[in-house]
């Protein structure tokens, strides 16, 4: 009894109801460029190649880490954090709207260049996010704090995989785009409404030592070898996921689903499993441990991509997408709360912006360079053996668990202090 207490006490503080609009704010960008972008262009007519190569786009997220030192560095009129992210988020509210005066048959290049400009912004407004959220949440709270940040992150994917999908069936599509860019506005009044974050030690006070200092603390906290190993499974524990949904939207296309019939069900059908998973995930974490959670929630990740080559199988039918789109979604939900508390106990805490980016730009690469070669994959492979190469591409990263967070050792991961 003792133990729900102090769980809900953790739930229900304001840190939490923080974390809540992080997570929206830092989603709904994304999922535009990897949802509602990927559907605009495949109804338009763009062939399943030059959408997968729409994934290096998604570029600023995996080099962030390049530009994340000045922001530990340097403070805007607003604050360190609070300055960085309006600024960011402002660039999104104006720049989002712009998809909507292009045509994909005429404009394919100009969209490219558009979307690389949101996904700068986006990946600069997440860089501030993530180093806030670390700053914020005391160490007892990161993997509860972290699993609703992962929870509002999926939910904001129902705005531009959902809604937004509706819209278009009725509306034309720049009317579309400057409906979902208004959700942008919760974030903005976040960030107007909440306290910068207290520097305990100060930040740094040169750019030399905002760019040195955190990658010489990383290396030398627990040795080279350490280091390489922490960041291959960075890379590794979420490619066979994040390759098998980075075509989700066309897949369910060419399933014969309606716009429509993928907004109401195939989105919806993942919000309580994601939910539920995440909020699930955070709390076994108390109990588990995050290497042991590392383990459980990865399998059960990994083992639904399967529902998706079932899906492609059975073909269109609405029943089948609801199951196979809720165990993914509740497998993902458990994962990545998993995943991002993990990411969260490796940064340390004076150097929070650069080392945090560094470890999830990492984590872009698959999102970036791998999905760019999943319109390839499927063109020779077929959707059913796609998704089985999918499953098969998740294998190493669970390995890696051998090394990084061993089954036994409940303590904490490998590269934490």
């Amino acid at each position: 009894m003792s133990d729900n207490t102090n769980i809900m006490r953790v739930l229900l503080n304001k840190r939490m109801l923080i974390c809540i609009f992080t997570g929206f704010s830092s989603g709904l960008p994304l999922y535009i460029l990897i949802a509602l972008v990927p559907a605009w262009l495949r109804s338009e007519g763009v062939n399943l190649k030059a959408i997968g190569l729409f994934a290096l786009i998604q570029l600023p997220f995996t080099w962030k880490f390049l530009w994340a030192p000045l922001f530990d560095r340097y403070s805007p009129p607003l604050g360190r954090r609070r300055g960085w992210l309006f600024i960011s988020q402002l660039a999104l509210l104006l720049s989002i709207p712009a998809f909507g005066a292009l045509h994909p048959g005429l404009d394919l290049w100009a969209i490219a260049y558009l979307a690389s400009v949101v996904a700068f912004f986006s990946a600069s407004q997440d860089i501030v996010l993530d180093a806030y959220r670390r700053e914020l949440l005391l160490d007892t709270e990161l993997g509860l704090g972290n699993a609703i940040h992962v929870n509002a992150y999926k939910i904001a994917g129902l705005i531009p995989g959902s809604l937004s999908l509706i819209l278009a069936d009725y509306l034309p599509w720049n009317s579309v785009f400057f409906i979902t860019a208004l959700f942008m506005l919760p974030g903005i009044a976040m960030t107007l409404f909440v306290s910068e974050p207290a520097l305990k030690n100060g930040g740094p006070k040169t750019l030399k030592a905002a760019v040195v200092e955190p990658f010489q603390e990383f290396i030398g906290r627990k040795g080279i070898r350490s280091a390489c190993l922490v960041l291959a499974f960075i890379f590794f524990y979420k490619l066979g996921d994040s390759m098998a949904t980075a075509l989700a939207t066309p897949f369910y296309l060419d399933m014969g689903f309606s716009k429509t019939e993928i907004g109401l069900i195939a989105k919806n059908a993942g919000l309580w499993p994601s939910v539920i998973g995440g909020l699930l995930g955070g709390v076994w974490m108390i109990k588990l441990g995050i290497n042991r959670a590392l383990w459980i929630f990865g399998l059960v990740q990994m083992l639904a991509i399967l529902g998706f080559a079932w899906l492609a199988t059975v073909g269109h039918s609405l029943a089948w997408l609801a199951m196979a789109i809720g165990i993914e979604a509740l497998g993902v939900g458990l994962g990545t709360a998993a995943f991002v508390a993990f990411i969260a106990h490796t940064t340390h805490p004076l150097y929070t912006a650069t080392q945090f980016a560094l470890f999830t730009s990492l984590s872009a690469v698959p999102r970036t360079f791998a999905n760019a070669a999943t319109g390839y994959l499927v063109e020779w492979f077929g959707w059913v053996t796609f998704f089985l190469f999918c499953f098969a591409i998740a294998i190493p990263g669970m390995l890696l668990l051998l090394k990084v967070a061993p089954w036994n050792d409940v303590s904490k991961p490998t590269g934490t202090e």
